[in-house]
């Protein structure tokens, strides 16, 4: 399989008065279509600098991001908006759902954020693989953590996107949860998809296909 993901030699600079924090250190990773892979480290490792490098929500200070072949880094926020939208799923550690939206409403705003070109799952078949079916007229506040969870996976995966990315996504979960929202990751990358998650847990890191340890903003030896 070719990498979908792939980033090369990223720094981040971060400035507050005379001080210098380097939360990057040429990093450059790749991930293929079909694989799981965990980002670990300590706090303040730069995981989450990465994390949203990857994503296109911050620019790298130097090097280059691309997913699916499409450069994503260098370019303006309204072009990385949509290459997001089009490419990417996004689940963060708080989900990423709009608490006055039911579950199917925030699968379809994912869907006419990516536009009419885009490619797309329809809304129940999302809403049905994550086992939300009965619960897809609930607001986010109506949800358990676990539901909540899947709705979140759900409008990640609304597009049907090449690579997801997960913020610790069984961080608040009993075990039970977090091994579904594992198997669902999994059935993912059956589907040919390249899926990162940056994690402390170690079932998630157990169930991935590859390890990349950050230390000190770098990947770890």
């Amino acid at each position: 399989m070719s990498a979908l993901l792939e980033a090369h030699d990223l720094y981040r600079f971060f400035h507050a008065g005379d001080d210098e924090t380097l939360a990057l250190r040429g990093v450059s990773l790749a991930v293929d279509g079909g694989e799981l892979v965990a980002v670990t480290g300590p706090s303040g490792s730069g995981k989450s600098t990465l994390l949203s490098c990857l994503a296109g929500l911050d620019e790298p200070d130097g090097g280059v991001v691309r997913v699916a072949g499409e450069r994503l880094s260098r370019r303006p926020e309204e072009e990385r908006a949509q290459l997001r939208a089009r490419l990417l799923g996004v689940l963060y550690q708080q989900f990423n759902l709009v608490p006055h939206l039911s579950v199917s409403d925030n699968v379809a705003l994912a869907h006419r954020l990516a536009g009419p070109d885009a490619r797309r799952r329809s809304g129940r078949d999302v809403i049905e693989r994550c086992g939300l079916s009965a619960r897809a007229h609930a607001r986010p506040a109506q949800l358990s953590g676990g539901e909540l969870a899947r709705a979140g996976l759900a409008v990640a995966l609304a597009n049907d996107p090449p690579v997801l990315l997960a913020d610790e996504p069984t961080g608040e979960l009993d075990e039970v949860t977090a091994g579904r929202i594992l198997d669902l990751l999994r059935e993912v990358t059956q589907d040919g998809s390249a899926v990162l998650v940056v994690t402390h847990a170690e079932q998630v890191t157990a169930a991935a296909d590859r390890e990349i340890r950050l230390r000190d903003g770098a990947v770890a030896a």
